[in-house]
């Protein structure tokens, strides 16, 4: 059984064709979901220059026809899903490729990508919106969805898988109650229970966790116990359960098994200051409710900041600006940090790719140059050639004198992914910080802003009584 779905695939807001057919392609082709690349097969095209030869192919319709796309649809995807268990991704790979072929009808470039990465193997098929020659677009028509099942269930008969079956609207089920997804934690406490409460009950930490075992959980030691169950990716620790469950909670339960579950304490979130309200403004536009509550707002706000000068012993408005200016100064160079790794990751992954296009029309290259740089070598062999020097331009954008190891910029590429995940956490860490600090600063200007002014009426008042 497979069902499908035809999507049209548009261009992103505020990003060109090419860079759009590059994420779409990029995502279909991932490795880490079509075991590393052997999952994906193409018609018409190389699957690590899909992108680069749709372009072509576009290009290539705007100099024959002369006409420019009237909408912004660049390319059309397939999804096709089958049952879990019913067929295998190199079977469903197949499939795939003969029902594009089909649906096609061999005029259009597309590449087929299997995706295992869930319970139901799928393909996503990637057909471009512009014919092999160049001269038509792919038109979307009435009740295609409709015609690309048909061929998919024609494809399922044919390799004795089963179909779906249409049922009248009468005899479709309705869900007006979805059940609750519970997280893996959950089950994992729930497990627990079940074999605390037994028959028979382990008598110590050690039978606990053989039960576990027998359970269908493996168990990793260690500084910290880890379980995994049949249907969990990564290992869960047991000191990140909750309450009542952890690994020392366990523990002391079979030391003093009458006590076990505590009641959790909530945790006490640290409130965050904000600006004072300017009531005056407000009551042009608000009335006099908003304004009470306005003041309350003010009071607490300004009682919060100047709790928070005395608890970091800053006694003066210089100390403060002070502070204020490194926390601001810290927060700019986590981001220029974040923004420099950014930037050279972006730099590797356009490098790899200009590398393996390089390499693959090398040879023709070569070839051209043997043959004395010839007009007519050029157009029998323009798609690669054209990649060829697309790929030299970037290297000499990019400033590459010496061609580096795809190797190590993978290892380079790990290591600045890494580096920027923990500096962004500091980064945001930093944003909260700084904003906090921004607040008070502002908060205690007003407290003396309000406070000059009051003596300025006051100065004036003693003067009109004498």
């Amino acid at each position: 059984m497979a069902a499908t779905r035809l999507i049209p695939l548009h261009v992103n807001k505020g990003r060109s064709v090419a860079a759009c057919l590059e994420a779409r392609t990029d995502y279909a082709k991932n490795p880490e979901k079509t075991e590393k690349g052997d999952l994906v097969t193409s018609y018409e095209c190389d699957p690590m220059t899909v992108d680069e030869e749709f372009m072509l192919s576009k290009r290539k319709y705007q100099q024959i026809t002369g006409l420019s796309p009237k909408n912004d649809i660049i390319a059309y995807q397939i999804r096709q899903s089958f049952r879990p268990g019913e067929i295998t991704a190199e079977e469903a790979n197949r499939a795939g490729y003969e029902l594009a072929m089909r649906f096609t009808k061999g005029r259009y470039a597309f590449i087929v990508a299997t995706h295992t990465d869930r319970a139901h193997i799928h393909n996503h098929i990637i057909f471009n919106s512009t014919s092999l020659d160049g001269t038509r677009k792919f038109r979307n028509f009435y009740l295609s969805s409709f015609a690309l099942q048909r061929i998919s269930d024609l494809i399922c008969l044919e390799r004795g898988l089963s179909v779906i079956t249409p049922k009248p609207y009468w005899e479709r089920q309705k869900h007006t109650d979805y059940p609750k997804k519970e997280s893996i934690r959950n089950l994992i406490c729930r497990d627990i229970d079940r074999i605390l409460q037994g028959p028979p009950a382990p008598k110590d930490f050690e039978e606990f966790l053989k039960k576990l075992r027998e359970a269908g959980y493996e168990i990793k030691t260690g500084k910290n116990i880890s379980i995994r169950g049949k249907n969990q990716k990564r290992f869960v620790r047991l000191s990140s359960l909750s309450e009542g469950y952890r690994e020392a909670d366990l523990r002391q339960y079979f030391l003093n098994p009458t006590v076990r579950k505590t009641q959790s304490r909530p945790v006490q979130r640290k409130e965050r200051i904000s600006l004072l309200i300017d009531v005056q403004e407000k009551l042009q536009t608000k009335g006099p409710g908003y304004a009470r509550w306005a003041k309350v707002h003010n009071l607490k706000e300004m009682s919060k900041s100047l709790l928070f000068l005395r608890e970091h012993g800053i006694d003066s408005r210089e100390d403060l600006h002070a502070l204020v200016d490194k926390k601001v100064a810290e927060r700019d160079a986590l981001r220029d940090a974040v923004q420099s790794m950014e930037k050279r990751i972006t730099e590797i992954a356009a490098l790899r790719k200009h590398i393996y296009n390089y390499s693959d029309t090398r040879a023709t290259y070569e070839a051209y140059r043997k043959a004395g740089y010839s007009k007519k070598f050029f157009e029998a062999h323009r798609e690669e050639l054209t990649i060829h020097k697309a790929a030299k331009k970037a290297f000499d954008e990019l400033g590459v004198k010496k061609i580096p190891r795809v190797k190590e910029l993978n290892i380079e590429y790990a290591e600045l992914m890494k580096e920027k995940k923990a500096k962004f956490r500091e980064y945001r860490a930093a944003c909260s910080e700084a904003r906090e600090y921004l607040a008070i600063r502002e908060n205690i200007a007003s407290l003396y802003d309000a406070e000059r002014k009051e003596n300025a009426d006051r100065k004036k008042r003693k003067e009109q009584e004498r």
